[in-house]
């Protein structure tokens, strides 16, 4: 084979049962290399590096420059040159930004609300987590909205069908996880909502970069609570704009601080007597007397109570 397309895992996997070798490569191509850090594959990224040899050609691709892939892209690379499509920071003019202040408790029926006052065909919602993807689709689908999702638990051909579904405008909206929607590019795409703030400002630039493409128009809606209200700011820091607030919507944000958590009182220890007359701490956790040590037991068979001597 000419080109050989993998994951770090299953590439180290392999390399280890002595089926695949890298000391022949010619061209290194590290994609999605922010995501990888992401998700725990430094490591083995590493290990991969090790094995190939020293003259070879590198392409880094990531759609993000934090500091910490700034540091593995010069680790790898050698006098590279940089290639920019766009800033980080910047959005796109024709994407049309707002934001929705709501409580958490209120994000579903918002959804939903949003979702019927819209004439928007294609939707990707963004959620922060897998099982939050789930949730969200059961939720609108209680109200005829053809929905599904994709993330890390959905199995290859389920996401794949969901993606085909989504394209051939078989359903309305596809709920997603960031990991998951890498790659996604459905033409036409008209409204992106963020049912979640994310918490890397760039991240955001990532995700309402879905619509808007072409020269065509977009539409980019974000939910926030009061915990996300500094996420929000950080993308406004980033951006470099202020996001419009929508004040006029029927779940108007009303919890204004973060709640705390009850402290739960110390476990109190209670002295115990047993049957004996002996006094110790009871710390079985069931309220029962313990027995002491030089207690005598009681044989059930022979109805017959033993001492140590006895038992001798």
């Amino acid at each position: 084979m000419d080109i050989l397309v993998a994951t770090p895992g299953r590439l180290l996997d392999l390399i280890s049962q002595g089926f695949i070798k890298l000391d022949h490569i010619d061209f290194f191509v590290l994609d999605e290399a922010d995501r990888m850090l992401d998700m725990g594959f430094v490591h083995d990224v590493n290990k991969i590096l090790k094995l190939l040899p020293p003259n070879r050609q590198n392409l880094f691709f990531s759609a993000t420059m934090a500091p910490e892939i700034l540091k593995l892209a010069n680790a790898i690379l050698r006098n590279p040159a940089k290639v920019e499509v766009t800033p980080v920071s910047s959005t796109v003019e024709k994407i049309a930004q707002s934001v929705y202040f709501v409580d958490r408790g209120n994000k579903n029926a918002l959804l939903v609300d949003v979702l019927n006052n819209s004439t928007a065909e294609t939707v990707l919602v963004f959620s922060r987590t897998k099982h939050g993807c789930d949730r969200i689709v059961r939720h609108v689908s209680k109200y005829g909205i053809k929905s599904d999702a994709i993330h890390g638990n959905k199995s290859q051909n389920n996401r794949q069908r969901a993606l085909g579904n989504f394209k051939n405008r078989e359903i309305r909206v596809l709920v997603a996880t960031d990991i998951a929607a890498r790659g996604i590019d459905v033409e036409g795409m008209e409204l992106v909502i963020n049912y979640d703030l994310p918490n890397v400002s760039e991240t955001y630039v990532h995700r309402i970069g879905r619509t808007g493409r072409a020269g065509k128009d977009g539409q980019a809606i974000s939910f926030s609570d009061f915990e996300e209200k500094a996420f929000l700011k950080d993308i406004e820091k980033l951006t470099r704009q202020q996001i419009p607030v929508i004040t006029d919507h029927p779940y108007p944000m009303e919890v204004f601080e973060i709640p705390k958590k009850a402290e739960r009182p110390p476990r109190q220890k209670r002295v115990i007597e047993g049957n004996n007359g002996f006094k110790g701490l009871n710390n079985n956790h069931h309220g029962k007397p313990q027995k002491p040590s030089h207690a005598p037991t009681e044989n059930k068979h022979k109805k017959k109570w033993y001492g140590k001597r006895d038992r001798a």
